[in-house]
């Protein structure tokens, strides 16, 4: 819960004194909690952008002809204006904006988008977590201050957190690129990979690997202050390259069990 007080104030002035007396409460704003607005996007062409800032985002590919969006908002300010929510398509671009202007808010939003299948999707979250599941197409995702997770998805991946942990789970892409500059990175891949790059700034990287008779991988892995890990069967001549490293923590590449 998050409290805003304003203490009683006793302001002279001519003619006697005023007594001033403000108090505002609030709780945080939880848009799960908020009642959904849902509208439709028309797409032309295979590629969408989502531009967001202040959200959480969750992405799905689905058997739809447009882009469908569900918003949740919520929130409360004092003194001032918000929150203002604005949604709009242009040149394939989604462009997502939640707007507070006051001395003291809490404002909060989830958008949750339905891709057309076979669509190729690049987010761009300015503040906030994102999640996309179930995608067979490439997948670009940065976020500047939030989680980013994706599931059980083929297509080629470059993921990137400013400052949050990067995960991908049940990953059976060809080519995955992995980032964090303040946070973990976290992939499990369900099938040999040509092309696996991760990176950390600050935080642990972990990446688990596919096993199979015979089966190696070229490895590269590099840690300035963290202790390295490598499980998996290696060779300097194998055609599935992994590399990872972090500037502060530890790195770990092993085989699945």
């Amino acid at each position: 819960m998050i409290i805003v007080a304003l203490r009683t104030r006793t302001l002279l002035a001519a003619g006697g004194a005023v007594l001033v007396s403000v108090a505002v409460t609030g709780c945080g704003a939880d848009a799960g909690d908020a009642k959904a607005e849902h509208k439709s996007f028309a797409l032309s062409g295979k590629t969408l952008t989502v531009d967001s800032d202040n959200s959480q985002i969750e992405l799905v590919p689905a058997d739809v002809k447009d882009v469908e969006v569900t918003r949740r908002v919520d929130g409360w300010v004092f003194m001032g204006t918000g929150p203002e929510a604005k949604w709009s398509m242009k040149d394939g671009t989604l462009t997502l904006r939640v707007k507070c202007d006051a001395v003291a808010s809490s404002c909060a939003a989830r958008h949750e988008i339905r891709v057309p299948r076979g669509v190729a999707v690049t987010v761009r979250d300015g503040n906030g977590g994102v999640t996309a599941t179930g995608f067979s197409t490439p997948l670009k995702v940065s976020s500047g201050n939030g989680r980013v997770t994706v599931r059980n998805s083929s297509g080629a991946l470059d993921l990137d957190s400013d400052n949050g942990k990067v995960e991908g789970e049940g990953i059976s892409a060809k080519s995955v690129v992995a980032g964090s500059h303040n946070g973990g990175v976290r992939l499990t891949l369900t099938s040999v990979p040509d092309r696996v790059e991760t990176s950390s700034n600050n935080g642990a990287v972990e990446v688990t690997l596919p096993k199979q008779a015979g089966l190696t991988y070229k490895v590269s892995t590099k840690s300035h202050n963290g202790d390295v890990n490598v499980s998996v069967p290696r060779s300097d001549t194998s055609a599935h390259v992994v590399r990872a490293t972090s500037d502060n923590g530890e790195v770990t590449v092993r085989s699945a069990n």
